[in-house]
C-alpha cells in the first residue's frame, strides 16, 4: 500500500512538472524528477518530534502585541505574517524546548559561520542557516528513519545528485561545509524557480514537484494559499523556521543562554594525500580522537583516503604547529597495523567485523535495503550468498557496518540501571565524558560530572550514573 501511494505521488508529482514545463528555465527537470516521492521518507525536526503541532496551539505570557513587533523587527528576507501557527512555533522555540534549545544554541556558534560563509559566497539570504535547526537540530550525524543523513539531512541520491561524495571511506553529506554548499545549490536552484524563498524552504523540504503540484491545486504562489496542498509533513516546515529564527534572535529575552561545548571555534583546514588514521594523529600530537570525529564526521572508518586523492582535515588551530613539525612521524605511527591492506580491504569490502541482522520485509527489495543502509546491491549479494536479486519476507540479512547503523545490543552493552533506575554506564577504553554524554539525549559531560562528583579524569571500568532528563 505503502509503494502504491508512493508511486501516485510520483505519477501526480511528474504530470505537474510535465504542465510547468515551460517556466521552468532555472532547474532541470531531471534534477526535479530525480528528487520526486522522498519527501514522505523524512522525517519531522527532531526538535518538535515531542509534540503534535497540528493540534498544538501554544499560548504564552508574552502578549501578542509584542511577538508582532519583534517578529516585525527581525527585518529578515524570509519572514510570515503572524498568526496562530507562526504564533505556536515562535513560542515552542523559545519557550518549550528546554535543554534541547541550550544545546543549538551552543551548537550555533561553531556551525553557524559555516553556513553564512556558505551562503554569502553564493549571494543567498544568511537566515537560511535555521534550516539546519529544522532539519537536524544541528547534529552532525543525524539520521533519520527514512535514511536521510547530517545536518542537512540529505538523502543519497539527492546528495549524489548535487556532488557529494558517498563511498566505503567517505560520506560527505557529513561533511558540514560540503553538505551546506548543496543545501545552497539546492535551495538556489528552487528559488530560481519559484523567486521566492518560502516556497524553495518547502521544495527543500517536500521536493520541488509537490510545490507546484500545490501551486497548480490552489492557483497561487503564495505560502499560505499553498498551505492547505503541501504534504502534511512540510506545512509547519517554514512556520517552524520562523519560530527557530525568532527564537535565535530573542535568546536574551527569553534567558536562554549557551552551555559550553568542546569544539573549537577556531580550526584550521589541512590537505591530506596520504591514508591518514585519527589515532595516528591524536597519539602522536594529543588531539582528542572525539574532536576529531566530531570535526570531520564524514570519514566512516576514522581514516582519511589520501591515497584516493586530496581530502581535507580539519583541526584545532592550536594542534596546527604539532601537526605540521612531525608529519612525517604521524604518517609512520602504527601505519602497519591501523593502516595494512587487509584492513583496507577490509573496508572497501564492507566486512569491517561489526554487522547487523536485518529481518525483511514487505515491499523491501535489495536496492531498497541497500540504499537505506548505505551498502551497495553487490556487498548485499556477497555478504548473504545471494546469486540473484529475489529475496523473501521473514529473510535475514547480514550488513556490514559500512556507514550503517551499529546493533542495538552493541549500543546498550555496556549500560545497566541501578535500584533507583537511573543508567549505570561502564567507562571503557577511548571514552571521555564528552563521547559518553552523546549516547544519552539532554545530558551534557558537565551534567555527569555534577551528579556523580567526579571530574573529567574517568578510567576504563568506572561506573558512572546518568542523570535523568
Amino acid at each position: 500500500m505503502a509503494l502504491k501511494k508512493g508511486l501516485t505521488a510520483i505519477i501526480l508529482a511528474f504530470a505537474c512538472v510535465f504542465s510547468y514545463a515551460q517556466q521552468l528555465d532555472s532547474i532541470q527537470i531531471a534534477q526535479i524528477d530525480s528528487l520526486m516521492g522522498e519527501w514522505y521518507l523524512k522525517m519531522s525536526t527532531p526538535a518538535v518530534d515531542v509534540y503534535q503541532m497540528d493540534s498544538v496551539r501554544f499560548t504564552s505570557n508574552v502578549p501578542d502585541s509584542v511577538l508582532i513587533q519583534r517578529l516585525e523587527k527581525m527585518n529578515s528576507y524570509i519572514t510570515l505574517p503572524f498568526n496562530e501557527t507562526v504564533k505556536s512555533y515562535m513560542v515552542l522555540y523559545s519557550e518549550k524546548l528546554g535543554t534541547k534549545m541550550t544545546q543549538m544554541l551552543t551548537l550555533s556558534d561553531y556551525y553557524f559561520p559555516i553556513f553564512e560563509e556558505v551562503f554569502d559566497r553564493y549571494g543567498m539570504p544568511l537566515e537560511l542557516k535555521y534550516m539546519s535547526v529544522i532539519e537536524s537540530a544541528l547534529n552532525p550525524v543525524a539520521r533519520s528513519r527514512a535514511g536521510a543523513l547530517g545536518i542537512w539531512q540529505f538523502m543519497y541520491q539527492t546528495g549524489k545528485l548535487y556532488g557529494l561524495k558517498i563511498n566505503s571511506f567517505v560520506d560527505e553529506r557529513l561533511d558540514v561545509e560540503k553538505a551546506a554548499d548543496a543545501a545552497a545549490r539546492y535551495l538556489l536552484d528552487a528559488y530560481k524557480t519559484f523567486q521566492d524563498w518560502n516556497l524553495a524552504i518547502c521544495a527543500y523540504n517536500c521536493g520541488s514537484g509537490n510545490v507546484l503540484k500545490a501551486i497548480r491545486r490552489s492557483g497561487s504562489k503564495q505560502f499560505w494559499d499553498l498551505y492547505p496542498y503541501l504534504p502534511r509533513e512540510t506545512r509547519g516546515y517554514v512556520p517552524a523556521f520562523v519560530g527557530a529564527m525568532y527564537a535565535f534572535t530573542y535568546q536574551k529575552e527569553y534567558g536562554l543562554v549557551k552551555g559550553e561545548t568542546l569544539l573549537p571555534i577556531h580550526a584550521d583546514t589541512l590537505e591530506i594525500n596520504k591514508n591518514l588514521h585519527f589515532k595516528q594523529i591524536s597519539e602522536i600530537i594529543g588531539v582528542p580522537i572525539e574532536i576529531l570525529r566530531e570535526m570531520n564526521p564524514q570519514y566512516r572508518h576514522d581514516i582519511v583516503p589520501g591515497n584516493e586523492g586530496t581530502y581535507i582535515l580539519k583541526i584545532p588551530f592550536n594542534y596546527t604547529g604539532d601537526f605540521i613539525e612531525k608529519v612525517d612521524t604521524i604518517y609512520a605511527h602504527k601505519a602497519d597495523t591501523l593502516l595494512s591492506p587487509k584492513v583496507i580491504k577490509n573496508i572497501q569490502e564492507g566486512g569491517n567485523g561489526a554487522s547487523i541482522t536485518y529481518k525483511v520485509k514487505s515491499g523491501d527489495n535489495l536496492g531498497k535495503i541497500a540504499q537505506r543502509y548505505h551498502v551497495s546491491v553487490n556487498q548485499l549479494r556477497k555478504w548473504n550468498h545471494i546469486s540473484g536479486s529475489m529475496i523473501r519476507v521473514g529473510q535475514r540479512l547480514t550488513i556490514y557496518s559500512n556507514g550503517g547503523p551499529a546493533p542495538a545490543s552493541e549500543k546498550k552493552a555496556d549500560t545497566t540501571t541501578d535500584p533507583d533506575g537511573y543508567s549505570v554506564y561502564t567507562v571503557k577504553s577511548g571514552d571521555s565524558l564528552y563521547t559518553i554524554a552523546k549516547n544519552f539525549p539532554g545530558v551534557s559531560a558537565d551534567d555527569i560530572m555534577k551528579f556523580n562528583g567526579i571530574s573529567s579524569n574517568i578510567k576504563p571500568g568506572m561506573k558512572i550514573r546518568i542523570p535523568k532528563k
